[in-house]
């Protein structure tokens, strides 16, 4: 197949355009040169593809006369990832212009929970559970490690009473 000389100078020049267009600054010129380029490439991939044939899904007919399916594939292919970066483009355009009616108040948000100060009360220090843990393990070393808070206040009282029937001992 030969190709039509009026689709390679329209692919050509989308190609240049598109180029052209994708190197000024604006977020919207880059998005009209990539849909361009983007559209000269299906429009590439279109003009290699070869000579027109039958469906190769259709039965009956000779090998000869199919066409190749990869072009086709190819194509879709090329269109789909078009359509994802056109709209990957389209949100940082619409966040770009969102960032700029803002001024200078910037991507900033307000604290809505500034005027809360009793939550920050409730919260512990990470040291205080360090200690804890601490005083956990050198009591299980010791022996006499409880294993609740009753058991703690059992073993408190138990140790005070011994404590203090050894000081009256001393005493005498």
């Amino acid at each position: 197949m030969s190709a039509s000389l009026t689709l390679v100078i329209v692919m050509a020049v989308m190609y240049a355009a598109g180029v052209y267009v994708m190197l000024e600054r604006s977020l919207t010129r880059v998005l009209i040169g990539f849909l361009l380029v983007g559209n000269a490439t299906n429009l590439l991939i279109f003009i290699m593809s070869g000579r027109p044939g039958s469906s190769p899904i259709v039965t009956g007919t000779s090998v000869q006369d199919m066409v190749d399916p990869i072009p086709q594939v190819l194509m879709l292919t090329a269109i789909v990832i078009n359509f994802g970066i056109t709209a990957l483009l389209l949100a940082l355009i619409y966040r770009s212009w969102w960032l700029a009616q803002l001024g200078d108040e910037g991507d900033t948000l307000t604290d809505e929970h500034a005027t809360e100060g009793a939550a920050d009360a409730t919260f512990r220090s990470s040291s205080d559970d360090d200690d804890a843990i601490a005083e956990s393990i050198d009591e299980f070393e010791r022996g006499d490690g409880a294993t609740s808070d009753e058991d703690t206040s059992k073993a408190d009282a138990a140790g005070r009473a011994g404590a203090s029937a050894s000081d009256e001992r001393n005493a005498r």
